[in-house]
């Protein structure tokens, strides 16, 4: 049977029985008489008794215990949750690999059967294919991941990062790969970090914490991060401290190096803003200092990667939509005024890497991917041919090679790998995956809508083919919007199945992010980002205007700054919203600065301290405005309790807020899950679940599925 009509048949067939309650019973959620005057405004914060951690605050973790079962018993009445279910495992049951690394006759990659919890790193070389580290035997609920990893320049050695229940933090190990067993290193307080080898294979550089008398909290705020080196064999209290910025305690500091390990790159920022300091070190020689190239922290800089002591980089420099930059006999007395190498063209340039002889240049045409060829001089040499509308990552080359892999992906075409070869500008298919349907069925379009001050804003809109459009249909309109994150055409296999259940899916190119350059960005930052709010609510606007959604059929989705964007929208808007899904969200805009990396986020939001940013943030805040007397959507907020980037007090305080005040009959519910994070390293069976959850009380309240 057609596995389309096989899900109709469920959803039309199973028992609906007498529905979810619109008003459910919620937990207590003590309210505190605590209200602080700040810059002369008093603000009330009732429910910060919630910003505690739930592995050491019994109280909390009595709320969180009571409103998953208030949540899990609401969720178990929602008619269809088990053909969504169903059909969600049969969707994710498909092979996907990464895009492979080549070190000499050695590939390396990711690969997931289907429904394991965590993908295994594996080894191809000649007709031997192996696995060398498989995280799924690390913790029985599947929660322990394999983070970031890296193979040496030798393809001998691989180091990789070990990722605890969703948590930042991590620790580093090493494997042998001929003899597939682990190695005596063990690097600890870790956390966003890159893995870049030196020339000889010898060692590594990375990114970590000093050790604090807090321990690894998951609410504290961190400083003086820093970046060292580590020899393969030896104790971490051997390692060579490379870069410390003590004079700026807050920075981040991470790395970048080529495939050969021959150079690094140090950039030094705030942390959630793309404006580095930038430094290089030459790793294959053992007197070689650290030489500062730009040390302004006015702007972006992308290692692209050499040729000798040339160093390329995308950059923001003097280009608000970069431009592509050569650094000449870097450490042999060159100038360090960046020759432009590829002007600033008319969209924006993401990226560029070196293949050969040749120079591949990504940029987005209206938030999707062209990558074009030139010369190592900047020659033009044509358009690299792409399989159509989406988004192009990879082009990385191991040193020396002429050849390269990159994937595809678009919200109906699953993550395909080709090999591309730069001197004939041709590509191969390598790895397509088989998956449950069939992309054909599936149309993704652009289209452009009208924001509130007239700003022209793309929407990529997506469906099945055969979809009645005459009376609209319910829709999912997920957003971002914030710092200079670019969101792009990719396959989800959420997004697939709600399509797939006779939704449309609507994904909005908000302003905050990078995604028509430096403009876009601050067209959606700090005192304005009020625009990012009214891009997204003129989106909902369109999409029920043009006939594509009835009212009463919209949905909202985002997380992280996406979580902060539906929580405001809601605020300002309940009427155009059947339902929003704040994920992860920031929710408390006055006291995100506190806790853990939330201190580098004031240079996208502003700073609460200063009075002007203060008004604006206060006036926007979700947690802050709940507009009592308005009838709300339906909402399900989520969050997980080792959150340790959004600490998930945000979500606590907002959730207890929704249900203390007086905003209608519909449900307001939170979904917390145990042993995981912000989002990465997210076993497969807990994301079958949270979607299963997600969709049922979207679609619902949509009329998707009732």
């Amino acid at each position: 049977m057609n596995k389309l009509l096989a899900l109709g048949l469920l959803l039309v067939t199973e028992a609906v029985a007498a529905g979810p309650a619109d008003s459910p019973a919620y937990p207590a959620s003590t309210r505190e008489p605590l209200v602080e005057t700040i810059h002369g405004t008093p603000v009330s914060d009732p429910w910060r008794w919630l910003e505690g951690d739930v592995r050491t605050q019994p109280r909390v973790a009595a709320w969180v215990a009571a409103q998953n079962v208030a949540t899990d018993a609401y969720l178990a009445t929602l008619p269809k949750r088990e053909a969504i279910r169903a059909r969600l495992t049969e969707l994710y049951d498909y092979e996907r690999i990464s895009l492979p690394i080549e070190r000499g006759q050695r590939r390396f990659y990711r690969r997931n059967s289907g429904l394991q919890n965590q993908s295994v790193l594996e080894l191809s070389e000649g007709d031997l294919t192996r696995i060398l580290i498989d995280p799924n035997a690390w913790a029985k609920d599947g929660a322990d991941a394999l983070a970031e990893w890296s193979p040496s320049p030798d393809g001998k050695t691989i180091a990789y990062a070990v990722q605890t229940g969703g948590s930042d933090w991590r620790v580093i190990k090493t494997l042998d790969v001929d003899t597939g067993k682990e190695n005596a290193d063990l690097l600890d307080w870790v956390k966003f970090t890159d893995i870049a080898w030196n020339a000889d294979s010898s060692g590594f550089y990375y990114s970590r914490h000093p050790e604090t008398p807090e321990g690894k909290s998951l609410t504290a705020a961190v400083f003086d991060h820093s970046v060292w080196f580590h020899r393969l064999g030896t104790p971490q209290s051997a390692d060579r401290l490379v870069l410390a910025t003590p004079e700026n305690r807050g920075y981040y500091n991470g790395t970048q190096s080529e495939a050969d390990g021959h150079w690094l790159v140090l950039r030094s920022s705030t942390g959630s803003e793309d404006r580095y300091e930038l430094r290089a070190l030459d790793t294959s020689r053992p007197d070689a200092t650290v030489i500062t190239l730009d040390p302004a922290r006015t702007d972006d800089w992308i290692f692209a990667g050499a040729q000798g002591d040339t160093l390329y980089f995308v950059t923001n420099k003097n280009a608000p939509r970069y431009r592509l930059v050569a650094f000449d006999k870097v450490g042999n007395g060159g100038s360090l005024t960046p020759r432009t190498v590829v002007a600033e063209g008319a969209d924006r340039m993401t990226g560029a890497s070196i293949i050969g002889d040749w120079l591949l240049v990504a940029a987005l045409k209206d938030a999707r991917t062209e990558v074009s060829r030139y010369r190592l001089d900047g020659t033009p040499a044509g358009k690299v041919p792409l399989p159509g509308l989406g988004t192009a990552a990879g082009f990385e080359a191991a040193a020396g090679a002429r050849t390269a892999f990159f994937a595809f992906t678009s919200y109906n075409a699953p993550t395909t790998i080709y090999n591309y070869n730069a001197d004939t500008n041709s590509a191969v298919a390598t790895y397509q995956p088989k998956v449950a349907f069939n992309p054909a069925d599936y149309v993704v379009e652009q289209r452009f809508f009208t924001s509130k001050d007239g700003t022209k804003v793309p929407m990529f809109v997506s469906h099945r083919k055969d979809l009645d459009l005459s009376k609209g249909a319910p829709t999912l309109m997920y957003g971002y919007g914030g710092f200079n994150i670019n969101i792009l055409p990719a396959f989800q296999i959420d997004a697939l199945a709600w399509m797939e259940m006779g939704g449309i899916y609507a994904e909005v190119t908000l302003r905050g992010g990078g995604e028509y350059g430096t403009a876009w960005h601050e067209a959606g930052r700090k005192l304005a980002k009020q625009n990012v709010f009214d891009d997204f609510i003129a989106g909902g606007e369109y999409l029920i205007a043009s006939g594509l959604t009835p009212k009463g059929g919209l949905a909202i989705q985002g997380g992280s700054n996406g979580g902060l964007l539906v929580g405001a929208v809601i605020n300002q808007r309940p009427d155009l919203f059947a339902a929003g899904l704040p994920a992860v969200g920031v929710m408390d805009m006055l006291r995100f600065p506190l806790f853990t990396e939330g201190r580098t986020w004031t240079d996208d939001y502003g700073d609460p301290e200063d009075p002007v940013q203060f008004k604006n943030l206060y006036g926007y805040s979700p947690y802050h405005n709940i507009k009592a007397g308005k009838p709300y959507p339906a909402i399900l907020v989520t969050t997980a309790d080792t959150d340790d980037r959004v600490v998930p007090g945000h979500s606590f305080k907002y959730a207890a807020a929704l249900q203390a005040a007086t905003i209608g009959p519909k449900p307001h519910l939170i979904r917390i899950e145990t042993r995981a994070g912000h989002g990465s390293g997210k076993p497969t069976d807990k994301a079958v679940a949270e979607i299963t959850d997600l969709w049922s009380f979207a679609g619902y309240w949509t009329g998707l599925t009732r």
